[in-house]
């Protein structure tokens, strides 16, 4: 009978055990999926790489139709509705990002009289709301909207929305329309400020600023990981053209379907696409990459590509000469790797050329 008891004891124990365990696991598995960005960070704290594959969603409604009439508080209110409901299609995906386009609060159709006396009774609602989805669903999230400023004018800007709903930094446009600055009172943004988020380096334009090297420039001395376009117009090639330029990752999001919103890696290829069914684009993307010039980097990235297999990715777009090499590696980064095998970066090669046009000698 006393062995019987010590039995069920220890039966007894051993299933608390068990159901413990059970809820550990649960639980950690639920916060590693929702947490890809954090696992990032806490990937550089520990001494391995800081950046690596996250995951982008781009929204591109068109701007949302309100009758002139409704009460601007109405507005308001049918605005973040609306934006509720374009959140939950990506939201599944459990992004790390999301970005929507210019003006993404601006109803359609509204005299510039209507829509100051929307903006001043809408203030900060919906950013609020913004941050709200950004903190619940432990993601980023770009609002991009006009904006009053203490002196009276505004600000046509991009605000970078962390992970706990706060203000990440925020980004004017530099080169607005001219109407927009005689017509409705909005300044050029004077800087192009480099945002740090626990993923990467982010630069910011909109719309009308794709068509100026000047901010252009900027980035390509800068050197972001990313890249974010919200805009009403799409740009053409020169979304391709300031990825390629800028060597970085570059993302899209466009009002209305008729124009896509795109995610392009530093080659300047499509990598993810709405569609004309669908308003928006979720994909994972690898931050962790550079650009190599095949020039005497072939027996190299042979070597690289025989000692870490699955591990690197090397992408190569064809007539362009130069390749993508991304580390998909847990710990050790596309720079290590490159350091390792001497691979020379694209970057480098054209400053060495660049130098070798001016050496004395060397030009007619």
């Amino acid at each position: 009978m006393e062995q019987c008891k010590t039995n069920q004891k220890q039966s007894s124990w051993m299933l608390v055990v068990v159901v413990l365990w059970c809820v550990f696991l649960c639980h950690s598995a639920s916060v590693w999926s929702r947490d890809k960005g954090n696992k990032v960070s806490r990937n550089a704290s520990s001494g391995t790489k800081a950046k690596g594959i996250i995951k982008i969603a781009t929204i591109g409604p068109r701007p949302l139709n309100v009758d002139v009439n409704t009460e601007p508080q109405q507005v308001v209110n049918k605005m973040i509705a609306h934006w509720r409901s374009r959140f939950a299609q990506v939201l599944p995906d459990r992004p790390d990002l999301i970005v929507v386009p210019e003006a993404c609060d601006r109803p359609a159709g509204f005299s510039l009289d209507k829509r100051l006396e929307y903006y001043r009774v809408r203030k900060d609602q919906i950013q609020k709301f913004f941050a709200q989805i950004a903190k619940e669903n432990n993601c980023y999230i770009v609002y991009s909207a006009a904006r009053e400023m203490e002196d009276g004018t505004w600000r046509n800007s991009s605000i970078m929305l962390d992970r706990t709903g706060k203000v990440a930094g925020i980004y004017n446009k530099n080169h607005v329309v001219i109407e927009e600055t005689t017509k409705a009172g909005i300044l050029c943004g004077r800087d192009a400020p480099i945002i740090n988020c626990d993923f990467g380096r982010v630069a910011f334009a909109i719309c009308f600023d794709l068509n100026f090297d000047e901010l252009r420039l900027k980035y390509v001395k800068a050197k972001p990981d990313l890249l974010i376009f919200s805009s009403m117009y799409h740009g053409g090639l020169m979304q391709a053209y300031w990825a390629y330029s800028c060597r970085c990752h570059f993302v899209g999001a466009i009002a209305g379907r008729a124009a896509p919103s795109e995610i392009y890696n530093p080659l300047g290829q499509v990598i993810a696409s709405n569609t004309n069914y669908f308003d928006y684009a979720v994909a994972e993307v690898n931050l962790d990459c550079r650009l190599v010039h095949l020039d005497y980097n072939w027996g190299r990235l042979k070597a690289l590509k025989a000692k870490y297999g699955p591990k690197v990715k090397i992408t190569d777009p064809g007539r362009l000469g130069c390749v993508l090499v991304a580390s998909e590696h847990e710990t050790i980064s596309a720079d290590e790797m490159i350091k390792e095998f001497e691979i020379e970066l694209l970057d480098d090669y054209m400053a060495r050329a660049l130098a070798h046009r001016h050496t004395p000698g060397n030009m007619e």
